[in-house]
């Protein structure tokens, strides 16, 4: 099950693309921004980091700390991280404990093929841990504008 804005945001332990240890629970006092996305390096995935990016100084501002994830492994994730500049740590969720937890590994379609795969889906988390926000729609090009 999804959990949905109201409800405590499931708590987690995973590591980074420095293989450092990172906890929702660790970061109880802040605003947290957890977007779920597909893979590394690809067009989408890359428009909405490099959008997040772009605006991580006005994300900052509000007071968010902003996490990637996607069942990519910390090597593709690093190399990501340094293709593009990105100021925010990707965390690993190679055994999709992550996309499970957050109900975002769902069933998919391509090509009339289906597939299971991460939806491409953000959490924003206030700073006792409640989803304040989810949202479905990522317009990658523009993601930071979603976040409220």
């Amino acid at each position: 099950m999804r959990p949905e804005v109201g409800m405590p945001a499931p708590d987690f332990s995973a590591l980074n693309q420095k293989g450092e240890t990172i906890t929702l629970s660790g970061l109880k006092g802040k605003k947290v921004v957890i977007y779920f996305y597909p893979k590394d390096n690809t067009p989408g995935c890359t428009t909405q980091a490099c959008n997040l990016k772009d605006n991580y100084d006005a994300l900052l501002a509000k007071g968010y700390v902003v996490l990637g994830v996607s069942i990519d492994n910390a090597k593709s994730h690093q190399k990501f991280i340094d293709k593009y500049e990105l100021p925010f740590d990707l965390l690993v969720d190679t055994e999709k404990e992550l996309v499970e937890k957050y109900g975002v590994w769902v069933e998919k379609s391509m090509y009339g093929k289906q597939y299971m795969g991460t939806a491409r889906v953000t959490f924003v988390i206030d700073e006792n841990g409640i989803i304040t926000d989810v949202i479905d729609k990522v317009v990658t090009k523009d993601h930071a504008a979603q976040i409220a």
